[in-house]
C-alpha cells in the first residue's frame, strides 16, 4: 500500500469518527454541550471548535502547496482563525455542518494527491509567525494526529456526559485481505 492510500485512509478514519461524534454529540442538549468539563477547551462544544480551528488553519497552509491550490480553494477562502480557541459556531447545528463541509474536502484533496505531491517541502508561517519548512507527508501525519488525539479528549468528555461513540479503532476501516501464503 503506498503512503496516499495511508492518507486515503486516515481521511476517511476522520469522516467516520467525526460522524460518530457529532451524532452523539447531537443527543446532548446545549447545556451540556456548553458545560465546562475542566477539558484544555473547557466544553465538548469548546473542544469541537478547536478542532476546526486547526483544521482551517492546516488546511489553508495546504492550499499553498502548487499540486492543492484548486482542491482546497474553497478552504482557503475561509477567514483565518484568530486563535485555537476562537468559537467557529455556538450553534451545534452550523458547527455539525461546517464539519461536514470540511470532511468532505479533506476527502476529495486527499484522493487528489499524487505520491510525489508527499514528498514536497512546505514552507508556512506557524500561529506565531515563525517561518517554517517541512516535508508534507510528515505535516499530513500530524493533521491527522491532531484531530485523533483532540476527538479521543470529545469522546471522553462525551462518555462523561453520557453519550457512548462506539468502537473508535482505525483498525475498523482496515480493509479484509488475502493474506500471502
Amino acid at each position: 500500500m503506498s503512503l496516499k492510500h495511508h492518507f486515503e485512509l486516515m481521511a476517511s478514519y476522520n469522516q467516520w469518527m467525526n460522524s460518530k461524534v457529532y451524532e452523539a454529540a447531537s443527543r446532548l442538549n446545549e447545556t451540556d454541550l456548553v458545560k465546562d468539563r475542566s477539558a484544555f477547551f473547557g466544553s465538548i462544544l469548546g473542544t469541537l471548535n478547536h478542532i476546526v480551528v486547526g483544521d482551517t488553519i492546516w488546511l489553508k497552509r495546504f492550499a499553498t502547496h502548487p499540486s492543492c491550490t484548486t482542491s482546497l480553494r474553497e478552504v482557503a477562502d475561509l477567514p483565518s482563525p484568530t486563535s485555537l480557541d476562537q468559537i467557529v459556531s455556538n450553534d451545534f447545528r452550523s458547527l455539525s455542518e461546517h464539519r461536514v463541509f470540511l470532511d468532505e474536502k479533506i476527502i476529495d484533496w486527499i484522493s487528489e494527491l499524487s505520491d510525489s505531491d508527499l514528498d514536497y517541502v512546505l514552507s508556512y508561517h506557524n500561529t506565531e509567525g515563525v517561518a517554517v519548512n517541512k516535508r508534507f507527508s510528515s505535516l499530513l501525519l500530524h493533521f491527522f494526529n491532531h484531530q485523533t488525539h483532540h476527538r479521543g479528549q470529545v469522546s471522553t468528555l462525551l462518555s462523561q456526559a453520557g453519550e457512548d461513540i462506539g468502537v473508535t479503532d482505525l483498525l475498523e476501516l482496515i480493509p479484509e485481505e488475502v493474506a500471502d501464503v
